[in-house]
């Protein structure tokens, strides 16, 4: 498998950085996962958009699926569009009511939302906790513990995994699923200090201890705010895990 950052910004995007995006590709199947604000710009310096075979969506907060709207309009309205039949509807995996509040967020007006539709372009699946294939993908989603509906999702092809926390606080369910992951991809949105909100978002450490408790290979660091000492989160994470631990960075790519 194959990962590229196309954004890493935590919360907002951030200078030069977009939000929350990221493509996984293997047997030359395309599969992005979260399309925050700016990250629609990045994936076309990669693939054309038609060429998506899905989209996995963690949660519906903006940093995270922004730019869903501006991909429906790419798809709907491009005067080229791709003539692969298999192109016409992207499958997208999301959280239980993504059809209806991604309908609100494109309607021109309000008399017009009653009849907004989208599945012209889009083939939308309620995301549960079960493992489902994604094209070459085994695709494993357990809720997490944040504010809204939420998941984090173990990628699975060849005998490797990739674990993608989302945005969730220390929870059974990332232990489940990082547990012996060969790279680990975790938010990690302050430093650890008494008095951080529960059921929101890890620490440096607290990314750095999930890695150490279920035996990752590789850390990968993301989801660091604009507003945060993101050296510092690193620190963090390094001081609980001693394995290969580093910072993901608008553009990389991993090997997995």
């Amino acid at each position: 498998m194959l990962l590229t950052v196309l954004g890493c910004s935590g919360s907002v995007p951030g200078p030069n950085s977009p939000a929350s995006g990221y493509l996984v590709e293997a047997d030359d199947f395309l599969m992005a996962m979260d399309l925050g604000n700016g990250t629609l710009a990045e994936l076309q310096c990669y693939c054309d958009p038609f060429l998506l075979g899905a989209l996995v969506l963690s949660h519906l907060h903006p940093d995270h699926c922004a730019d869903f709207t501006a991909l429906t309009v790419f798809r709907r309205y491009h005067p080229k569009p791709s003539k692969d039949p298999k192109a016409q509807r992207l499958p997208v995996y999301a959280p239980t009511d993504a059809a209806d509040r991604f309908a609100r967020a494109y309607a021109p007006d309000a008399t017009e939302l009653a009849t907004t539709d989208l599945s012209d372009v889009f083939d939308f699946h309620v995301l549960a906790e079960d493992t489902v294939a994604i094209g070459p993908f085994k695709v494993t989603a357990r809720k997490v513990d944040h504010p809204c509906e939420a998941y984090g999702f173990r990628v699975s092809h060849g005998g490797r995994s990739l674990v993608y926390t989302g945005d969730s606080g220390p929870c059974d369910a990332l232990d489940e699923l990082a547990e012996g992951a060969d790279v680990l991809l975790a938010e990690a949105s302050w430093t650890h200090e008494p008095g951080r909100p529960t059921k929101l978002h890890l620490s440096g450490r607290q990314a750095g201890e999930l890695a150490g408790r279920a035996g990752v290979r590789r850390l990968l660091i993301t989801h660091v705010p604009p507003w945060t000492d993101r050296e510092a989160v690193l620190a963090e994470a390094r001081q609980a895990y001693r394995g290969d631990s580093r910072l993901v960075e608008l553009g990389d790519t991993y090997t997995v």
